[in-house]
This record gives structure tokens, C-alpha cells and sequence, in this order.
């Protein structure tokens, strides 16, 4: 893969913010997906972050399994195949601009619904109800197919059933990585992972790999809330940004 140096470096530091938002500051995903995006074509870029992520799933999962909370795991898990599978058939269909716009709207809209529940504005028979695991779940296996991109919605889902910090961490760990999993077969199957962009991944994993330490320990020097407000705040700038 021919990059500038300047492109290394950009490819490095989404490499490294990958393992930073798998094992500390969540939120962080649509800023490391630009990164990539900046350096290579948007369609491309989804393949090589692939398995990058998967890489920062595996240390997250050793590091967090045992506070996953595994009931929220299996009721977004179907869902999310769903939403992999409507992925899949729009990847074709939808152009870079309409997925952008409609992948900020969602995480914008959702965020704006968090904060009023926060204040005492949505009454708790109306905001989450039986909808509200099928929705994310969908739109979380959408997003991540057509753009890695679905770290902002379980944000929203994570906070919204207000799970303390290390158990929010791994339940997104246990499921992210199932996630990821079932996402590779078709990756390389749409021909988005080759052994190319296997070798530039290979070159990366440092970076990678000193982030989730750098990322841990962030984690243990934060406390609930501000771990909270940054997330949701990191996840509100993200999704503005896919708009411009």
C-alpha cells in the first residue's frame, strides 16, 4: 500500500486511537473511521479498520469479560444480524454521502433523546421500551457494516441502561467482538479484506496494541460521570461531524 509519510502518520494514530476506545475512552470511533477514511477510499478504509478492531476486541475481552453483562449482549445480538444482513444489501446502493448523513442523523437524534431522558423530560413509559434494543441493534449491525461506525449507538444503549463503568465496558467488549467476527467472512467476501490490506494491518497491530494500555489506563483514572459525559459528548461531536 503506497502512503505518504504524512498518511502513515494519520494511519498509526487511528491505529492507536482503535485500542484507546476498545479498552478506555468509548466513543472515539467515527474520529479513528475518518482517520482512515482521510488516508484511503471510504469503501476501502472499512476493510482495513476490520481487523484492527477485531484486535482491540480481543484485548478488551480478556481485560473486561468478567463484568459483561451478558443478558444485553443476547438482546442486541439477532438484532444486530439483521441489521448486518440490510447492510450488506446497501452497500451497493447507498452512496458514501447518503450513509454519512443518515448514520449522523441516527447517532445525533438518539443522543438528543438520552439528554432529555437525563433531565426528566421523556417519562420512563416512554423513552425505552420494547423498541428500544431492536432499534439500536439494527442500526448498530447496519452502521458497522456499511462503516464501522456503530461505536456511538451502543454508547447511547450503554448509558441509557445506566450500566456502571467497567460492566459498560465489557458488555461493548463481549459484543463488539461477536460482532466483528461475523462481519469478517463478509468482508472478505465483498473483497474489502485482502492479504494486502492484511499485511498493512500486521504493521499497525503495534499501535494498536499501545493503545487498549494506554486506554486501560485512562479507565482506571476517571471517575462514573465524567467517563459518562465524555463518552456522550465524543459520541455527539462524532455524529455532528459525519454531516460536514
Amino acid at each position: 500500500m503506497s502512503l505518504s509519510a504524512w498518511d502513515w502518520f494519520l494511519s498509526a494514530l487511528g491505529a492507536l486511537l482503535v485500542g484507546v476506545a476498545k479498552t478506555g475512552i468509548t466513543g472515539l470511533s467515527l474520529l479513528f473511521v475518518t482517520l482512515f477514511a482521510t488516508v484511503m477510499p471510504a469503501r476501502q478504509s472499512t476493510g482495513v479498520v476490520l481487523p484492527l478492531l477485531i484486535l482491540g476486541d480481543i484485548v478488551a475481552f480478556f481485560s473486561y469479560r468478567r463484568h459483561a453483562q451478558w443478558s444485553h449482549v443476547w438482546r442486541l445480538l439477532p438484532w444486530a444480524g439483521v441489521g448486518i444482513a440490510i447492510g450488506a444489501l446497501a452497500m451497493g446502493r447507498m452512496n458514501e454521502r447518503e450513509t454519512r448523513d443518515s448514520i449522523g442523523l441516527i447517532v445525533v437524534s438518539l443522543a438528543a433523546l438520552h439528554l432529555a431522558r437525563r433531565a426528566g423530560k421523556v417519562p420512563e413509559t416512554l423513552d425505552y421500551g420494547a423498541w428500544f434494543a431492536p432499534a439500536i441493534g439494527i442500526l448498530a449491525g447496519f452502521t458497522s457494516l456499511v462503516a464501522n461506525a456503530s461505536g456511538p449507538l451502543m454508547v447511547i444503549y450503554l448509558l441509557a441502561m445506566r450500566l456502571p463503568k467497567m460492566e459498560y465496558m465489557g458488555t461493548g467488549a463481549v459484543f463488539f467482538l461477536i460482532l466483528n467476527l461475523i462481519k469478517f467472512p463478509l468482508m472478505v467476501g465483498l473483497g474489502l479484506i485482502t492479504a494486502r490490506s492484511l499485511g498493512f494491518n500486521l504493521i499497525l497491530a503495534p499501535a494498536v496494541i499501545v493503545g487498549t494500555v494506554l486506554g486501560r489506563w485512562i479507565l482506571g483514572r476517571i471517575n462514573q460521570r465524567a467517563f459518562e459525559n465524555l463518552a456522550l459528548a465524543l459520541t455527539v461531536i462524532a455524529g455532528a461531524r459525519m454531516f460536514f
